[in-house]
């Protein structure tokens, strides 16, 4: 049974277990490594929690893969609010990047959506993906914290991988949404080490206010449930230039219990291998696994 379980993000539903499994063993194998545990954990140790064939439309005639998404399809509310937190995060972190001149304009006209895409299209952190590729990943965030029924479905891909050998839960972006409420979901679990990566856990009101279980009320600010018991490490893992983790510091959300670690991508930012290979996560898997 899986020692370790691996939960992807968004954008993945043209993959599979085996297709990602091939890119994220070998990093998560070199990020233990340059933590000094080679050999701490095997390729038949780890298991992809996969649940981006949820996000996959049906195949059928002249009608196969993704659907041609346009600046149209974005809806008002949850997406745009999204789109405009990636547009702000984006200008913040790449000059390149124009800001946008008014931040609620954004939810309120379709044009100022256009500007959105066409201004994070020519950003270094979207460089290369197509814009129904951003408005997909758009779609798939709203639907997984909107549609209790997708939700479900996806949250119960990690919880059937976990088992009683499981102890390191390592998740990706909205991965990350996905693993900390299925641990949150199953008492008693016996994950001892919780590694998030990119994660847009402590984004508020869109993601942070949305968590199952609810966040509660502390001292007056609103506290995220700690996802095991006291044994439990988590370590967050963010690059500066990450647009998804909006929030790099999860402890205001969820406690000085959360190491808040920064690490530098390169050029990728977001990149699930970039994050694997870098020695503060490597080190953080070997310690789930002591």
């Amino acid at each position: 049974m899986a020692r370790v379980v691996a939960v992807h993000g968004i954008g993945q539903q043209l993959r599979g277990e085996t297709t990602l499994m091939a890119k994220w063993w070998p990093a998560v194998a070199d990020g233990v490594r340059r933590a000094g545990a080679g050999g701490v954990v095997s390729r038949s140790d780890v298991a992809m929690a996969f649940f981006g064939d949820v996000f996959r439309p049906p195949g059928g005639l002249l009608a196969v893969g993704d659907p041609v998404w346009t600046a149209a399809d974005v809806e008002e509310g949850f997406e745009r609010e999204l789109l405009a937190w990636w547009w702000r995060a984006a200008a913040e972190s790449d000059p390149v990047v124009v800001p946008p001149e008014v931040e609620d304009t954004l939810a309120a006209t379709p044009r100022s959506v256009q500007a959105a895409l066409r201004a994070l299209s020519g950003s270094r952190f979207f460089a290369g993906i197509a814009l129904r590729a951003m408005v997909s990943d758009l779609k798939q965030v709203r639907r997984y914290l909107t549609d209790p029924q997708v939700r479900d479905v996806v949250r119960g891909r990690v919880l059937d991988a976990l088992s009683e050998d499981t102890r390191v839960v390592v998740a990706h972006s909205l991965g990350s949404v996905v693993a900390y409420e299925a641990l949150c979901s199953r008492p008693g679990h016996g994950v001892r080490a919780l590694v998030t990566l990119g994660s847009p856990l402590g984004v508020p009101h869109l993601i942070f206010d949305r968590l199952l279980p609810n966040p509660v009320r502390l001292d007056g600010s609103l506290r995220g449930v700690w996802p095991g018991d006291e044994h439990l490490e988590w370590t967050n893992i963010a690059d500066e230039g990450d647009v998804v983790a909006l929030v790099k510091d999860l402890r205001p959300r969820f406690g000085d219990g959360v190491r808040s670690v920064r690490v530098d991508n390169g050029a990728h930012a977001h990149d699930a291998s970039a994050y694997l290979t870098d020695t503060l996560c490597g080190r953080a898997i070997a310690q789930g696994l002591a």
